[in-house]
């Protein structure tokens, strides 16, 4: 927990930015019968039925001091695509960087052993090089900054219907350009003086 709020109070640093990392599962659904429009005094209506039509992933970084953001929708959550995403953040999105901090939780998939399966030994520790990991404790995933990122997703544009891939990656990708462009920064409030005076009862000595 100490690691990710020193990182979190950290100034910004444009060679050594701090991203936090988290994935979204979307489930897809089409309507089952047409909604009626919105008029003026009425508000969309639809029917509470629906059809699952199948399922996307919404992969999320997000640099919240810079007011940056990176989205990109998958079939899957596995490690082939952990690690194709880690590598386009390195190469594509950070190319300039010197050391990329990655805040993420402990799941199974988000392993440097995923780089060195998908990628190669040699690719793997040319990325790792540039990369560090630093994980939020079990059950504490809510220390990862990415989730305040991915509820604000959620409000603004994921948390409805939408029946096929093609259509949540344009939503989301206008909805990250839209906040890009914005600069929407996340400011983290929870501090070590903070942890101390909440938490430390439950610490081991």
């Amino acid at each position: 927990m100490y690691d990710l709020l020193d990182l979190y109070e950290e100034p910004y640093n444009l060679q050594k930015p701090v991203v936090g990392f988290d994935e979204k599962p979307k489930q897809l659904l089409k309507d089952s019968r047409r909604p009626m429009p919105m008029k003026p005094g009425s508000p969309e209506r639809y029917d509470y039925e629906y059809i699952r039509v199948g399922k996307a992933n919404i992969f999320v970084a997000v640099e919240p001091k810079a007011g940056k953001r990176t989205i990109k929708v998958t079939d899957r959550r596995g490690k082939k695509d952990f690690a194709q995403f880690i590598k386009h953040l390195a190469d594509n999105i950070y190319p300039n960087a010197r050391k990329i901090r990655i805040v993420l939780d402990n799941l199974n998939t988000h392993t440097q052993k995923a780089l060195h399966e998908t990628l190669g030994k040699q690719e793997a520790k040319r990325l790792l090089r540039k990369i560090e990991f630093h994980y939020t404790p079990k059950h504490a995933s809510w220390l990862n900054i990415a989730e305040v990122e991915i509820n604000v997703m959620d409000a603004e544009c994921t948390n409805r219907r939408i029946s096929d891939k093609q259509t949540l990656r344009q939503e989301v990708n206008a909805w990250a350009k839209r906040r890009n462009r914005q600069r929407k920064k996340i400011s983290w409030r929870f501090t070590k003086k903070d942890a101390d005076r909440k938490l430390s009862k439950y610490y081991v000595t």
